[in-house]
Formats: C-alpha cells, sequence, structure tokens
C-alpha cells in the first residue's frame, strides 16, 4: 500500500513544485522590474541632486552680488553725505543771516 500512496501523492508533488517554480519566476520577474524602477529613481534622484546643487550656487551668487551693491549703495550714500559736508563747509555765509 505504501507503493500506492506514493503514485497518488506524486501528481500533486509535481503541481506543487510547478507552482513554487511559476512563483519564484514571478518573483523574479517582479524583483527586477522593482530594481529596475529603484534604479530609475535613484538617476533621478542624482540629477535633481545636481540641479539644486546649481541652484544653490546661482543663490549664492545672486546673495553675494546683492549683498555688494547694498554696501556700494551705502558707500555712495556715505560719499555723498561727505560731498554734501565739504560743500557745506567750503560755501561762504553771509554773517547776516541767521544760523537757525
Amino acid at each position: 500500500m505504501a507503493h500506492n500512496g506514493r503514485r497518488l501523492l506524486r501528481p500533486h508533488i509535481d503541481a506543487y513544485r510547478a507552482a513554487l517554480a511559476e512563483c519564484r519566476a514571478d518573483l523574479a520577474q517582479m524583483n527586477f522590474r522593482h530594481q529596475c524602477a529603484l534604479a530609475d529613481l535613484h538617476r533621478e534622484l542624482d540629477a535633481l541632486r545636481a540641479e539644486l546643487e546649481q541652484a544653490r550656487a546661482a543663490f549664492d551668487e545672486l546673495r553675494s552680488v546683492s549683498l555688494a551693491r547694498q554696501r556700494a549703495e551705502t558707500e555712495v550714500a556715505e560719499l555723498r553725505r561727505m560731498q554734501a559736508i565739504g560743500r557745506a563747509r567750503a560755501a561762504e555765509r553771509d554773517p547776516a543771516t541767521p544760523l537757525h
């Protein structure tokens, strides 16, 4: 009877092995697709990081130019103030005109 029992289980074992092989093939295919998608995402992330670095560099340059402009405007205002003081000192005052 044991021999006969083995014959009855054999088709089930073969079907199980076939189903298991099909599942493994499906998993391998899904893994491949996911690995490809992950690689695509990594490339996209690297590209975004490069764009971000370029944007940071452009922002730093713009900030540097803006600060230089502000310093120049402050310097021009100071020079104009000093020029006005120099003109005022150089101008002859009418002694008859009150100071206030």
